[in-house]
């Protein structure tokens, strides 16, 4: 659904701001370049509506000193509108008691963006701290996928780790974090 003029400036307004607090997230890209691209993309503005209504809190981040314009979740904690889903839609279905709502991988389309890697979570995390109190489902590879299991992370005691886990478990601690390609 298309986005009132008045919530495209109000939510354009939130992204400068958050933008021009966290320089360190993004060096080298102007505010000029990404409004541009946002302002020709109904579709980008509504993702970025999207991850901020579930308490991602979106910034541009540079990846590994890349040039492409990214969006990451920036919430200090995984996006609490996001918490308490399950890994994928095979292992909500096989949850016989106690359904989550949904499940990361699902809730990540809807949204329009995609879950975070490892390496772009370890890179995340190299910026600055997050997932101190929450942890975070992360991409799982398929072979892990097919034997039943997803991985998540976490920052503890310094450091990042990565975890396993059914891809049917779900806590009220654990979201995941998603990332928009501009």
């Amino acid at each position: 659904m298309p986005l009132s003029q008045d919530e495209k400036l109000n939510l354009l307004e939130t992204l400068e701001d958050r933008f021009n607090v966290n320089q360190h997230r993004h060096e080298k890209v102007d505010w000029l370049d990404v409004k541009t691209i946002l302002e020709g993309s109904e579709e980008k503005l509504v993702t970025l509506s999207k991850m901020e209504a579930s308490g991602g809190e979106p910034d541009v981040v540079t990846l590994n000193g890349s040039k492409e314009i990214l969006f990451i979740d920036c919430s200090k904690e995984s996006p609490k509108g996001r918490r308490s889903v399950c890994y994928d839609r095979e292992a909500l279905e096989s949850r016989k008691k106690h359904k989550p709502e949904n499940s990361a991988v699902d809730l990540a389309n809807e949204i329009g963006i995609q879950i975070l890697d490892e390496e772009q979570y370890s890179y995340l995390q190299q910026i600055e701290a997050f997932d101190l109190k929450s942890s975070s489902w992360i991409q799982t590879p398929k072979r892990i996928r097919d034997l039943g299991g997803a991985l998540f992370c976490d920052r503890r005691y310094d450091t990042v780790f990565v975890y396993h886990n059914g891809a049917e478990s779900y806590y009220s601690a654990r979201g995941f974090r998603g990332i928009l390609h501009i």
